[in-house]
């Protein structure tokens, strides 16, 4: 048994600056880095990352956005806001983290079991594929993104826990209301709650 850590979104559309952006994700960005540099290879078996990757997304994509279901145009790629957060991206490019899962280029995909990786592995058959069963998920957004990956994780029979700590939510209320579907899920949560 091995335990895996996802790292959702952490992608400069989603932080201060970006088209979308969600309050505290360069300083998340930051931390989840120095989470991965201390935990790779020893509490981690494995650890992934997830990126939105749009390329024509539907109506995801909206000049007059709900902010639940369509949002502003983001995370396009061959664009600078679907990059890796500065804070973020030395991890990856300096090999911690293990594998990048792609999602949403033709639809909304909020989760990371939506994603593949560069050779076209869905994220779920690569974790079995390494006999990983506990994941522990963080990033952005608690509310969104996070909270989907979790939920489909416990759906797809890994064992989940959201690091409150090391995840950022868009709104105090559905944050809140993304904490209780994950008790109610059988998601374990660990942290403080956060109030954005």
């Amino acid at each position: 048994m091995s335990r895996g850590l996802i790292v959702v979104d952490v992608q400069n559309d989603f932080c201060e600056g970006g088209s979308v952006p969600v309050a505290g994700g360069a300083r998340l960005a930051t931390a989840i880095a120095d989470l991965v540099e201390r935990s790779a290879g020893g509490d981690y078996a494995y650890v992934v990352a997830t990126r939105d990757h749009h390329i024509d997304p539907g109506t995801h994509f909206s000049d007059d956005p709900d902010f639940r279901d369509s949002f502003p145009v983001h995370c396009v790629v061959g664009e600078a806001g679907g990059e890796f957060h500065p804070g973020f991206a030395p991890v990856v490019t300096g090999g911690k983290v293990d594998a990048v899962f792609f999602k949403g280029a033709h639809s909304a995909s909020k989760s990371g079991f939506e994603g593949f990786d560069a050779q076209g592995a869905p994220l779920a058959d690569w974790l079995r594929a390494r006999g990983v069963e506990d994941l522990d998920v963080v990033g952005i957004a608690t509310d969104h993104c996070v909270r989907a990956t979790a939920l489909d994780a416990v759906a797809a029979g890994f064992r989940a826990r959201v690091l409150l700590d090391y995840s950022v939510g868009v709104a105090s209320d559905t944050t809140a209301a993304a904490v209780q579907d994950f008790h109610r899920a059988g998601v374990a949560v660990s942290g403080e709650t956060p109030t954005r």
